[in-house]
């Protein structure tokens, strides 16, 4: 069988503040984030965190006008998204497409952790935003 989506690559949960967030998830899951890296064109900051094979990505908005501050000031901090690692994020995109999920991206996006991204629709797709992950090489 060919795989599509992978596995989950991580979970996004928007927050207010990442030094808060990385304080409350350093006690809730016993470790520290390992990376904290700033997306400048998706307008967030983020934070890492590894238990075992998950992922946990906390993103502040940097600017009021930011998708995360949108999020936030509609549904308050919480699940943002779920990521699945691809293998070819394009072949993805264009299978997804022609099943009719719209994508928020026509073209993968240089995204945080060295991953190239694509957001599918929340409206399509029973409310959760997914997000497609490609790891960079």
């Amino acid at each position: 069988m060919n795989l599509r989506l992978n596995k989950i690559e991580h979970l996004g949960i928007a927050v207010k503040s990442i030094d808060e967030g990385n304080s409350l998830y350093t006690k809730i899951l016993g470790v520290p984030p390992y990376k904290e890296e700033v997306v400048e064109h998706e307008g967030v900051r983020t934070s890492f965190f590894q238990v075992g094979p998950n992922k946990i990505e906390l993103l502040e908005a940097l600017h009021s006008n930011s998708p995360i501050a949108k999020y936030i000031e509609k549904r308050g901090e919480g699940l943002h998204h779920v990521a699945y690692a691809v293998d070819d994020i394009r072949d993805e995109m264009n299978r997804l497409e022609s099943e009719g999920f719209h994508l928020l991206n026509s073209e993968p996006k240089l995204g945080a952790d060295n991953k190239l991204v694509c957001f599918l629709h929340p409206k399509e797709t029973g409310g959760t935003l997914i997000e497609l992950c490609q790891e960079r090489s």
